[in-house]
């Protein structure tokens, strides 16, 4: 057994000492603190993850919520394209509008995080996300789109992991491929054929930009409507897309 095999092992061990010595102690409060953070963290696909570097997920957690949904009369759509036949547009399209610190944060950004979840207390709904590319992947592929603690704890622990684990290219190409782009479509593959009836790799600058333009409201808003909104937020990936760093 290699020592990368044996991490996840060295790892749980370590909760586990933690988790005794806390309750010989009697500390209770951080016995529930440390209970509830290894339960997260159990819960997390820890062996699941390295495989992403070699597997396209082609089912993901939202996609079996919205074929649930529709009591499984049709299942969502994909068509998966590999990294180097998404165009640059599209890629630093998404980064520019979705997350700008991709490149530099290690699968959280903790001042925008912060500042998210401010705002919604302040406002009293969610306003802001405050999810990174890596976050999205970690809530697309292993969670759902039900908005509670547990989840948000889940999708966080993930995305560190995932970001430990897996490259910044992977991360992104499975962004691309999985993210929800109208009704039961998924991926800019697929979003490519539905709305411009051509392959993803042939897509133009503006095209890109009206499919990333859509991704906050996916099932309100399509790549093709000239409505004021879709406009507005394809101006804006097209201003941005240039200056975005990319893998």
């Amino acid at each position: 057994m290699n020592e990368a095999s044996l991490q996840p092992c060295l790892e749980l061990e370590i909760i586990l000492e933690k988790l005794v010595s806390s309750f010989r102690t009697k500390r209770k409060f951080k016995s529930i603190i440390l209970f509830f953070f290894a339960t997260f963290y159990l819960s997390i696909p820890g062996f699941h993850i390295p495989s992403l570097e070699i597997i396209n997920t082609r089912i993901s957690g939202v996609m079996e919520q919205r074929a649930l949904k529709n009591f499984l009369i049709y299942f969502p759509a994909q068509s998966w394209v590999s990294y180097n036949e998404i165009p640059d547009y599209a890629k630093r399209g998404a980064v520019a509008m979705e997350d700008g610190l991709f490149m530099r944060h290690k699968g959280i950004d903790w001042v925008n995080l912060y500042s998210s979840l401010r705002a919604n207390k302040r406002r009293g709904k969610i306003v802001r996300g405050g999810s990174t590319i890596t976050m999205q992947v970690a809530k697309n592929i292993y969670c759902t789109t039900s908005r509670n603690y547990f989840r948000k704890a889940k999708e966080i622990l993930t995305a560190v992991r995932m970001e430990k684990e897996i490259s910044k290219e992977t991360i992104l190409e499975h962004y691309l491929n999985i993210i929800e782009l109208g009704n039961g479509v998924f991926g800019i593959g697929e979003a490519a054929d539905f709305y411009f009836r051509k392959e993803a790799s042939k897509l133009s600058r503006e095209q890109s930009a009206r499919i990333i333009a859509v991704i906050p409201s996916p099932l309100k808003n399509k790549p093709t409507d000239n409505r004021s909104l879709v406009l507005s937020r394809r101006g804006r990936v097209l201003a941005r897309m240039a200056s975005a760093e990319i893998p």
